[in-house]
């Protein structure tokens, strides 16, 4: 009886924090919404049928990850660790549940990988598959449609050939780039694949990282088909 209450406690949970960000993201650019949360959250669950992990850490971490995405916030990284763990102290989540959600929040971005001055000092089987899943989102056809939307948001250009990718970054660096965004495909997507750190992740990459390639084939046919 007290399991199967517990259960349904760790549901209630779940649900509130979906309506909490939902709530949250209801004004957010498209790429970084709600939807986006959702697919997380969806590729987060199926990650983690095959990995040994805390399934309601791995919910509440998907679903909690972009809470408040530093780019939107002028790059401060406090802001979403701080909401989620009031939220969640709210509902009376336990301490320790609420620290690896806050880990998580700070540590999944692809910048924060590239900080090798400063390495990332949290880490966890949850994280691994949250960041997988993330990747995913960034990647294929909804990477693709995420990657323009969020270049028109920042009215970036779309290609510049005299504009080379820029390889290899620091994580500042990467922070403050305004590059075209299909320079965005060559200092970040067509990286993750090699990225991922589950079995699962790695084979679901694959055609979406196929999928890439062949758009900037068609991409760069059509542009110098045009000059």
């Amino acid at each position: 009886m007290t399991e199967v209450f517990y259960f349904m406690e760790k549901a209630e949970i779940i649900a509130k924090t979906m309506a909490y960000v939902r709530e949250v993201l209801s004004g957010a650019e498209s790429g970084h919404d709600w939807f986006h949360i959702q697919r997380v959250y969806n590729n987060a669950l199926r990650i983690s049928e095959t990995e040994k992990v805390n399934s309601f850490v791995v919910a509440l971490g998907a679903l909690l990850h972009d809470i408040a995405d530093s780019k939107f916030y002028h790059g401060d990284e406090t802001i979403g660790p701080e909401m989620a763990r009031i939220f969640l102290k709210k509902l009376e989540v336990e301490g320790t549940i609420i620290e690896q959600i806050e880990g998580i929040i700070r540590n999944i971005s692809f910048k924060n990988t590239l900080a090798t001055d400063n390495p990332a000092s949290f880490d966890s089987p949850e994280l691994r598959v949250i960041r997988d899943a993330d990747r995913l989102d960034a990647i294929g056809a909804i990477g693709i449609a995420r990657a323009f939307n969020y270049g028109g948001f920042k009215n970036r250009k779309m290609y510049d050939p005299d504009i080379p990718p820029t390889l290899n970054q620091s994580k500042e660096a990467y922070k403050n780039a305004a590059s075209p965004t299909i320079n965005h495909f060559y200092e970040k997507l067509l990286l993750l694949k090699d990225q991922m750190h589950t079995s699962t992740g790695k084979k679901m990459a694959e055609q979406r990282h196929h999928f890439m390639e062949k758009f900037l084939e068609e991409f760069y046919w059509e542009w110098n088909t045009n000059v």
